[in-house]
């Protein structure tokens, strides 16, 4: 039994067929033994059961020793059957890498038999090409040697027809060579000149669309109020006053004119100063709530409005200061910017024009790699001579330059604001980017407005300038005035005259109108052709 349980330990997966019968037939022999030992030892008890319980335990060894050596077997057959798996999934993988390397060289080997095909083409190309350029080679100088010939024959014979010297016929030649340079000469100016002009515009358009794009505001015109409304008619007696003290009193107090008409329900203040009219405006609507229209209430009101006017000017050029983010700017300065709130240039904010213009030509300032918090500044301040320029004799760029240099603003800052008119010439790069950012604020839609006279008065001026040059048959003037339309005789003015023409007509509207923006000239030559059939 102990050879039993030694046999049950072992481990089968470790044996082959051969040694597990082997082990088998062991185990059945120690069986045997086994029942011999226990028929020896029940020797006194009757044959029959002690052999009766020898060949059970020998039938039993038996089936022990065929289910171990089954099962060893079939043990050993699963372990082979693994085994062989094993290495068939091995040389498995190895084939198919072997076929992919296969793959492999077989597209290399294909891929370079069609590179040999391309260069063998390409060798074949390049020598008939050579064998070709041979060919014109030869043959252009042939051809060189036959029109040499033909020249020397030429030149010959137009000397014995002319008769010429050889110098006489090459001044001749150079005359006529001069003639035809300069014509060439003028088309290639033309075309360098307008390859310039749409570069250096293209260029323009998109660093001025983008600065555009970039600072949105509000496109609305403004107009200070002038007319004040009352009641009714009995106010206009009370507004007078008797023997005309009290309206005496409200235009010596404001420094305004007030007139007082026929028209019903309103009243009309006039002034060249935007503040005072502002002042006598506030003041009369107060008056007319109040009621009471004396002289001394008259100034009280007056007084009153005059400090509150003074503190929402300085508001208004602190609240402009702080949106522009500048730093460093005199009281007198912010003051005089808060003023130009009530100031208006063809119905455009003046002071909001100036925030406007700080913006874009910060921005055009930084596309072209200059200091944009100096081009800010600039743009800024540029209007500044507008807010005392009804005080002071000259023009507001004038009058700005010299009140901002008295009250410490540097070079450039003051040529852009002495120079943005062309009053004085540029010292420096911003001054030209004040004047077109200061350009694309005024013309942009909604931002000013004229009146109709002025409006009908400068067509006219365009339609006349166009006229007046020579070959000019008709001039029209489209979109507002900001295109012109010449229509030239073709029969006098060719297509390079034509471009002069255009030059001209627009150095004469620069130098002679003053406008927002630009006009563009356009010249049109037209040749018709025209036949009757009978």
């Amino acid at each position: 039994m102990d050879g039993l349980h030694t046999f049950n330990s072992l481990t089968l997966a470790d044996l082959s067929v051969p040694a597990a019968a082997g082990i088998g037939a062991a185990a059945l022999a120690v069986g045997i033994a086994v029942g011999y030992l226990v028929l020896g030892s029940l020797r006194g008890r009757s044959l029959a059961a002690a052999r009766e319980e020898a060949r059970r335990i020998e039938d039993k060894a038996k089936d022990e020793g065929r289910a171990l050596v089954e099962r060893a077997r079939v043990d050993a057959e699963k372990l082979a059957l693994e085994k062989r798996a094993a290495l068939d999934a091995e040389l498995e993988e190895g084939r198919k890498e072997l076929r992919e390397s296969e793959r492999r060289l077989t597209k290399r080997e294909d891929l370079l038999d069609k590179k040999l095909d391309t260069l063998t083409a390409k060798e074949e190309h390049l020598s008939r090409q050579q064998e070709q350029l041979k060919a014109q080679e030869a043959l252009l100088a042939k051809r060189n040697e036959e029109v040499e010939g033909v020249l020397q024959q030429q030149k010959d014979r137009l000397l014995q027809v002319a008769n010429m010297t050889v110098e006489q016929a090459r001044q001749e030649l150079l005359v006529r060579i001069e003639g035809d340079s300069r014509q060439e000469m003028a088309k290639v100016v033309s075309k360098i000149v307008e390859e310039a002009q749409n570069e250096a515009k293209t260029k323009a358009q998109e660093i001025t669309l983008m600065a555009v794009q970039r600072y949105a505001t509000e496109h609305t015109a403004e107009a200070t109020v002038r007319a004040v409304p009352i009641p009714s008619d009995d106010m206009k007696g009370r507004i007078i006053g008797r023997e005309g003290r009290n309206i005496r009193a409200i235009e010596k107090a404001t420094g305004v004119d007030i007139i007082v008409d026929d028209t019903p329900g309103v009243i009309v203040v006039s002034c060249f100063d935007k503040i005072r009219q502002a002042i006598a405006v506030e003041s009369l609507n107060r008056l007319i709530a109040d009621g009471r229209m004396h002289p001394s209430r008259i100034e009280e009101v007056v007084e009153k409005v005059k400090s509150e006017m003074n503190e929402r000017v300085l508001k208004a050029g602190k609240d402009a200061v702080l949106e522009v983010n500048l730093r460093g700017l005199h009281p007198k300065v912010v003051e005089a910017m808060g003023k130009l709130s009530f100031r208006t240039s063809y119905g455009q904010n003046v002071l909001r024009h100036s925030i406007e213009v700080a913006y874009l030509a910060q921005i055009i300032a930084d596309q072209l790699g200059l200091d944009g918090t100096m081009a800010r500044r600039a743009g800024f301040l540029h209007d500044i001579g507008k807010a005392m320029d009804h005080e002071m004799e000259g023009g507001h760029p004038k009058i700005g330059m010299d009140f901002a240099k008295q009250y410490g603003e540097k070079e450039p800052i003051l040529n852009v604001i002495g120079g943005h008119h062309g009053d004085i010439p540029s010292t420096t790069f911003y001054t030209p980017i004040i004047m077109a950012a200061d350009a694309v604020s005024s013309a942009r839609p909604g931002a000013r407005r004229e009146s109709m006279e002025k409006y009908i008065q400068r067509l006219n001026e365009l339609q006349d300038i166009a006229l007046k040059q020579p070959g000019v048959t008709e001039a029209f003037a489209i979109q507002a005035g900001r295109e012109v339309r010449v229509m030239v005789d073709a029969k006098r003015i060719g297509d390079d005259e034509a471009q002069m023409v255009a030059f001209n007509i627009a150095k004469r509207v620069s130098e002679e109108m003053t406008f927002p923006g630009e006009i563009r000239v356009t010249v049109l030559r037209e040749t018709r052709a025209i036949e009757i059939a009978r």
